[in-house]
């Protein structure tokens, strides 16, 4: 079988294999000159074809426009006489050019922009045009229709001469293209491909749990009189007494970015939760679905509902991966996308039930949060006492008088002075506080004073107190709590 040595064609040598030298000049120099000689072609071929794509690219800017025009100028049926739109042409490239032009040209310089190159060609049509009408001895009367031809039959030659310019530089920069893929140049190596070794992306590690601080514990040591008579591992004899339980709190598991930003998808949104799990391999780890639990516990007691259920949808996705094998996420997300109906519905349905249940933990939680909560209340000392509440209508009237027995000997302006802080004690009170205080029932201030900082219920009471508002024999606080204050 013939081996076939084509494919080394278009391999230029530049060493001494196909060179005869003359004999009055050395070798080396005749290699030198070869050399130069090859890299001198090659460089103007190169630069030649950039010159030809630009004339190509500039030329078929032009080549429309002046088609348009030699159109108008030979359309007999135009309202505007050819000389005229000729002309008015003219004077709008003259005065008012665009200032566009082929890549690299100066802007600022008018012969660089295609506009300059429109009003240079369309300045020759003219004279030459003008010219032809002046060598005919056309009569004054036809001078005008005769030039409007020649502007006419100009113009068709240019568009003719420059298409077939195009082609010529189209044909040619081709035939410079087929040269310069006849040889294997430096700039046509490149890297086939690479070899290396990647090692395996390491397993995700475990979603993270919140540090709980190191139990205390409390060492005692019994001392001897005579330590050498006793055995040195008896010699001390520590007991150990946990403070706390002795299985220690490992903490919640936490939401790491990756979890966080998978917890935010929407909710139904199959394609981008498998998406996304392909994508962030730390996403299906251990501990995941219950820090997306916990999550949820948080969202829902702070108010958001939405982001809950977000939760509690993307921990549930994790679970079932997990549940169904090796090959869950695939299987799992396969029927999801596939949309079977009795996989969606169980899925959704758990979903459902899942949230409502956390919802009531939430409540339930909150609930005994509040009856935990440390609480200012009124309480009669013994069950014969009642408290009551001395509430103004308003300010002091302007005619005060005092009425009663034990009102000879008070001052009327201390009294006035006495009702008036009364009364902005009770303006500086909120709302709720004014209307449990209009009511006069003891629950209802005390539910409002359930509901405050402890020591913002204090201060209130004891403003109630000073105003003369609260009608307590020993003016004394007792705490819910079990804690008296006074």
């Amino acid at each position: 079988m013939p081996l076939n040595y084509s494919k080394w064609d278009v391999l230029e040598l530049s060493d001494d294999s196909d060179i005869e030298g003359h004999p009055n000049v050395d070798k080396k120099s005749l290699i030198r000159w070869k050399q130069r000689d090859i890299h001198e072609k090659r460089e103007q071929r190169k630069h030649k074809m950039k010159t030809l794509e630009a004339q190509i690219a500039c030329n078929k800017v032009l080549l429309p426009r002046i088609t348009e025009i030699a159109k108008k100028l030979a359309d007999p049926s135009s309202p505007t006489p050819s000389t005229v739109y000729f002309n008015s042409l003219v004077e709008q490239l003259r005065t008012n050019p665009s200032r566009d032009c082929p890549p690299g040209n100066d802007p600022s310089k008018l012969e660089h922009t295609y506009d300059g190159m429109l009003l240079s060609l369309l300045n020759m049509v003219g004279e030459i045009a003008k010219e032809k009408v002046k060598a005919a001895g056309v009569l004054e009367a036809d001078k005008e229709e005769r030039l409007a031809k020649e502007l006419s039959a100009e113009m068709t030659v240019h568009v003719k001469q420059l298409g077939e310019t195009i082609e010529k530089d189209e044909k040619q920069l081709v035939e410079e293209e087929n040269e310069l893929k006849k040889h294997i140049t430096m700039d046509d190596l490149h890297d086939g491909f690479e070899s290396k070794y990647v090692p395996p992306i390491p397993a995700p590690e475990p979603v993270p749990h919140s540090k709980s601080e190191k139990k205390k514990e409390k060492v005692s040591t019994i001392e001897v009189l005579n330590p050498k008579a006793v055995d040195a591992s008896s010699s001390s004899v520590p007991t150990t007494n946990a403070i706390e339980d002795e299985d220690e709190d490992e903490g919640l598991p936490e939401l790491t970015p990756s979890l966080e930003a998978f917890s935010k998808l929407p909710i139904g949104d199959y394609d981008k939760s498998f998406e996304f799990i392909q994508h962030h391999r730390d996403v299906y780890v251990p501990g995941a679905s219950d820090a997306l639990l916990v999550a949820a516990f948080t969202a829902q007691g702070e108010g958001k509902a939405k982001y809950a259920k977000q939760c509690v949808h993307q921990s549930l996705l994790l679970q079932y991966c997990e549940k169904l094998g090796r090959d869950g996420v695939g299987l799992f997300f396969k029927k999801m996308i596939n949309g079977d109906k009795r996989a969606l519905k169980v899925f959704v349905d758990d979903v459902e039930s899942t949230y409502k249940h956390l919802v009531d933990r939430v409540k339930i939680t909150q609930e005994e949060q509040q009856e935990a909560r440390e609480q200012i209340q009124l309480v009669p000392e013994n069950p014969s006492q009642t408290i009551s509440f001395n509430v103004p209508d308003g300010p002091p009237p302007e005619e005060l008088v005092l009425e009663g027995p034990g009102t000879e000997g008070l001052d009327i302006e201390e009294v006035r002075k006495a009702l008036q802080f009364r009364w902005d004690v009770f303006q500086g009170f909120s709302p709720e506080m004014q209307e449990a205080l209009q009511s006069g029932g003891l629950d209802g201030v005390n539910k409002v004073l359930g509901e405050m900082d402890v020591a913002e219920a204090e201060a209130l009471v004891n403003s109630l107190d000073v105003a003369g508002v609260l009608n307590f024999a020993e003016g004394g606080i007792r705490d819910q709590t079990g804690n008296d204050r006074s």
